[in-house]
């Protein structure tokens, strides 16, 4: 006796509805097709700098549910489409983590946004970046204008690496005589009390 027909509601559940080879195939070329548009389309996709960028791959991953799953909607597909899925993501990192030329070509190179203090304005209009999402993103490290950071580079994965300028060795002289003349204050202000209780 055919087990479809003792329990209908497991063929829904569990019986594919399409050949093996297309669910594999569905989310494997949906993958690459994704990784390629992001390539073509630069970092500030992965870096979801404004509501428009956010928007955009939310829509992607709705848009693409269908063409990965086709007609079938059963836990089987599923899983075999989440199998897919990781089985192609291991073996692309694996791949690009043997062959390096590959990973820059398919990921891209960091991209020189601010160098020493002056934005690079070549490669913020190259990386179709504005200024005040560029401040926002300095802000997130702590900065408050672009003359705090000694470079800030946009990563290939969508990542800010921000670095911060050293104060000069007058800046750090400076500093440390005001700390000191702050201790010597307090010190004093210590001293005239002690001086006061003594008289009174």
């Amino acid at each position: 006796m055919d087990i479809w027909q003792t329990a209908p509601f497991l063929e829904s559940m569990f019986h594919l509805k399409t050949p093996l080879l297309e669910k594999v195939l569905r989310p494997v070329l949906v993958y690459l097709a994704i990784i390629v548009l992001l390539r073509i389309f630069g970092k500030r996709e992965l870096a979801q700098l404004n509501p428009f960028d956010l928007v955009v791959l939310l829509s992607v991953s709705n848009t693409v549910q269908n063409a990965i799953i086709g007609d079938d909607n059963s836990i089987t597909g599923g899983v075999v489409g989440a199998l897919s899925l990781f089985g192609i993501n291991y073996v692309t990192v694996r791949f690009l983590f043997t062959h390096k030329k590959f990973q820059e070509a398919l990921g891209g190179s960091p991209t020189r946004l601010i160098t020493s203090g002056k934005l690079d304005r070549e490669n913020l209009a190259k990386e179709l970046l504005t200024e005040p999402e560029l401040l926002t993103a300095i802000h997130r490290q702590g900065f408050d204008e672009f003359e705090e950071v000694e470079n800030c580079t946009l990563e290939p994965g969508g990542g800010f690496f921000v670095k911060g300028k050293k104060p000069d060795s007058g800046d750090r002289d400076q500093a440390e005589l005001l700390a000191k003349l702050d201790r010597l204050q307090t010190s004093v202000t210590e001293l005239r009390e002690e001086l006061k209780k003594r008289v009174d």
